[in-house]
């Protein structure tokens, strides 16, 4: 374990954060810099919170970041009983104890078993245990094991286990701005606290390197619904949570609706015990209403309905082999930024790596697979040509798709649903278009469990790079988001709790804080943006941007992320 402690802060620091919180944030730029960007690159990244993977950033052009420096004094992980743990007992098979680590202290399931751990009630830095050289990342098509791959066992790339992040868990873990059930309501146990040297990723090196566009760090931004990446690409696009028209509600194998016992929660964990047993469940669709006999209310001031709130197909291909009519969105109506920009003429487009083998478009940009066949090396198990999806294509980062607007043979598909690949030649040939939304395939998207850490950074800085490198690059504002916290714990609390007052939430969110940034060959300077934000103040830049009204009463009342356009000049 390594022996110094990153969480010890100066009393300057804290002062100097805390002068800064209680600043009122910039009403956000003056539309004249608004409109010095031609072009938005919206990049989306996979499940990491803000400590996790910006923990370690430090200062930005003199501005102290809301980092682990300010930390130290967050609650400790607490507990079912909300008594602090001792230890952080962990479940992924690289960082067990009594191997391969050694036994700090022991804590106890909820059946009482002994759970040794090696690691103190406190963040710890992932990298001093697992590094990117380490073979822990599954091998293509394979599903990894719930625990993670042990080292020697996989591919380079120093995988972690995955982590649970569902709509009512999340909520659970936030625990009315505590920030300190993460551990308890997860999966993962203490992986939850773990965290990356920040300085070490490539986007840090490749933003503080000589010749490098100036950032801004948003360190108040937070993924705009509780819970997982479905829930989150609607709210993006559409700033809403969509409804699954006439769902099942009999209580039988087809009713996807949650079950949340008396605390909020749809699960057990392996420490904490649901009220309901094993009728605790998280499904794609929030807890019913009125639910059928057997199955219990939600309490008071949950969320219930026939929303869709977890991972669930759509009803238009592409879909993912095998998918029963039953679990598949029926196709959506209501408005998305898509329709917005449609209605003004602006152009824009959704791309997605792997888009063109998943939608069967043979020999497109992007096609990789034999022109008569898929390739069964690369091709997920069960598709039929000539729709051949990568092994690593996720199907529900997708939103556009869920949408009968563009369902296949339409139009409005061929021309905004496209390839990664078209991106990188139109940034290379300064054909960018208005407004363009990026997102990498499962391998290089940075979500763990599936991703490498390592690579899905480097393919950030490869996206970056080509829109720096174009020639658009001085016209062309560029935003990178993570779609949502992918379980992982964060010391700053969401609206309503959050310091900034201002900043709306209801009853779908914010959830955790997530890594933000915005880029710009066009920025006078680096700093960072403090102003409370979440996913929608993206929607809301754009609607800002080229004079679009809003889509529902969160982006309407969201702070735009122009403010942080203001930093940079």
């Amino acid at each position: 374990m390594p022996s110094s402690d990153p969480f010890k802060r100066r009393a300057v620091l804290a002062l100097l954060f805390s002068v800064a919180a209680d600043v009122a944030p910039c009403a956000g730029a003056t539309p004249e810099r608004v409109a010095d960007f031609e072009k938005i690159v919206v990049i989306v990244q996979e499940n990491h919170s803000f400590d996790n993977l910006f923990g370690k950033w430090g200062d930005v052009g003199g501005q102290p970041v809301n980092d682990l420096r300010f930390a130290a004094s967050a609650a400790p992980q607490i507990r079912a009983d909300a008594t602090p743990y001792e230890c952080l007992p962990q479940n992924d098979v690289n960082l067990t104890a009594p191997a391969p680590l050694p036994v700090l202290c022991v804590e106890k399931s909820v059946a009482g078993a002994p759970l040794p751990g090696a690691f103190p009630n406190r963040p710890f830095e992932i990298d001093a245990f697992i590094v990117p050289t380490d073979t822990t990342c599954p091998l293509p098509g394979e599903r990894p094991p719930k625990d993670g791959v042990a080292k020697g066992k996989g591919l380079p790339g120093g995988c972690t286990r995955d982590m649970a992040h569902r709509f009512y868990a999340e909520q659970f873990q936030i625990n009315g701005g505590r920030q300190d059930r993460f551990v308890t309501g997860g999966d993962a146990m203490g992986l939850v606290m773990g965290y990356y040297d920040t300085t070490k990723l490539p986007i840090y090196r490749y933003l503080h390197a000589p010749g490098a566009p100036h950032y801004v760090v948003a360190d108040n931004f937070f993924h705009a619904a509780f819970g997982g990446s479905f829930i989150n690409h609607q709210w993006l696009i559409a700033a809403a949570t969509p409804v699954f028209e006439q769902a099942d509600n009999s209580g039988g194998a087809h009713d996807l609706h949650a079950v949340v016992d008396e605390n909020g929660m749809g699960a057990n964990t392996p420490l904490y015990a649901s009220p309901l047993g094993k009728m605790a469940q998280e499904y794609a669709l929030t807890a019913s209403c009125a639910p059928p006999p057997g199955r219990p209310a939600p309490p008071p001031g949950v969320a219930c309905g026939d929303f869709a709130v977890g991972t669930i197909q759509p009803s238009n291909e592409p879909i993912k082999p095998g998918t029963p009519p039953w679990q598949r969105l029926p196709a959506l109506a209501h408005e998305t930024i898509g329709d917005r920009l449609d209605d003004a003429h602006i152009d824009w487009a959704w791309y997605a790596g792997g888009w063109s083998n998943a939608d069967g478009r043979v020999g497109a940009p992007g096609w990789t697979n034999p022109p008569t066949h898929c390739d069964p090396a690369t091709t997920m198990a069960g598709a039929v040509f000539p729709r051949c999806p990568d092994m690593m294509f996720q199907f529900h980062h997708q939103p556009f798709v869920y949408f009968g607007k563009y369902a296949p043979g339409t139009d409005a598909r061929k021309e905004r649903l496209l390839d990664e690949t078209e991106f990188l030649a139109a940034a290379a040939q300064g054909g960018l278009r208005p407004v363009s939304f990026v997102k990498a395939l499962g391998s290089e998207n940075e979500h763990p469990g599936d991703a490498s850490e390592s690579r899905g950074d480097q393919h950030l800085v490869d996206l970056v790079e080509a829109v720096v490198k174009g020639p658009d690059a001085n016209r062309t504002l560029i935003v990178v988001i993570y779609d949502e916290f992918g379980g992982a714990w964060d010391h700053v609390a969401p609206p309503p709790w959050n310091a900034d007052k201002s900043a709306p939430s209801d009853k779908w969110g914010p959830g955790a804080r997530v890594p933000a940034l915005l880029i710009s060959a066009r920025f006078a300077r680096s700093g960072v943006d403090k102003a409370a934000h979440d996913t929608t103040s993206v929607t809301k830049l754009i609607e800002e941007r080229f004079g679009l009204a809003p889509l529902s009463a969160r982006d309407a009342a969201v702070r735009s992320l122009s403010s942080a356009i203001s930093v940079a000049y």
